[in-house]
């Protein structure tokens, strides 16, 4: 069968299990080891070992597997991230606190009078794959920005995803191993960035998120899935100096709530919503002492 008719094909497969066809591209691609834009710029040919491949990934994604942990990896912002099972599948989303974070560090390292342009310290609580922190640490470097990240994880599955990605990314990330709540105790820092498990545990999530992502970086506990957002704020209220900045994501209908948490602590709140247009992230800065 040529490679056009296999698409389509796959596709046809796809679709009627409402799967969007992208995800047959892109596990074709993956099975080619080129592009998915590839695809429709050039001629391939499959070995009878790819085409048995291709069609049992393509069951197994029917089936109920994440297309990226069929490929073994997911874009987010420049670079592209290896997931798997374990680890929380990156979204797009999450990739507007990346440039809150750098317009944060380009405010700070253009103050008036400074000498010496300063290292900017970051903590991105619950990396997972570590698509925040090392985004941040790789665009900052593009930019000659000079950052110090710290990434803290405690589950052991991620940890293993985040190092890989660290390496394969050559960024200067440092990891802490740990829970957040006792993370870097006596650390002061400039930048929090934290994508804390928010949803509500009532919630009635898509089969393909609750039977194969890592429930405990998903669901945020009682009160509304509050719970564990609640502790990230403590250790972050706890990590920022005076004036350091927080950028938080959260569930579409958690941020007045939030707010409320924050305002002990916080001024300059400021809400923002996602590429769907709901609220899905905020900022504030820490209040002196």
């Amino acid at each position: 069968m040529s490679i056009k008719n296999l698409l389509k094909s796959s596709k046809e497969q796809c679709l009627a299990a409402q799967i969007d066809g992208v995800d047959a591209e892109l596990i074709l691609a993956h099975v080619l080891g080129v592009g998915r834009m590839d695809l429709h710029a050039r001629d391939f040919s499959l070995s009878p070992e790819q085409e048995e491949l291709f069609h049992e990934l393509i069951a197994t994604r029917i089936d109920g597997t994440p297309t990226q942990y069929l490929t073994g990896e997911a874009p987010f912002r420049y670079l592209t991230f290896s997931v798997g099972p374990g680890v929380l599948i990156p979204r797009p989303e999450t990739e507007l606190l990346v440039d809150a974070a750098l317009v944060e560090v380009e405010r700070i390292q253009s103050a008036p009078g400074l000498m010496t342009i300063p290292v900017v310290s970051v903590v991105d609580l619950g990396a997972g794959s570590g698509a925040i922190a090392i985004s941040i640490a790789h665009e900052a470097r593009q930019r000659k920005m000079p950052v110090h990240v710290v990434a803290v994880e405690k589950s052991e599955a991620a940890q293993e995803w985040l190092a890989k990605n660290i390496s394969h990314h050559e960024v200067d990330v440092r990891v802490i191993k740990g829970d957040v709540a006792q993370a870097l105790e006596g650390v002061k820092c400039d930048i929090v960035v934290a994508n804390p498990p928010y949803v509500p545990n009532d919630t009635d999530l898509p089969d393909l998120v609750r039977k194969n992502e890592p429930q405990e970086a998903i669901y945020g506990g009682a009160n509304g899935g509050l719970e564990l957002p609640r502790l990230f704020i403590t250790a972050a209220t706890r990590l920022l100096k005076p004036g350091g900045f927080l950028i938080l994501e959260h569930f579409e209908n958690q941020s007045a709530l939030l707010e409320r948490e924050l305002s002990p602590h916080y001024s300059d709140i400021s809400h923002y919503t996602d590429l769907n247009q709901r609220p899905r992230w905020m900022t504030a800065r820490r209040k002196g002492e």
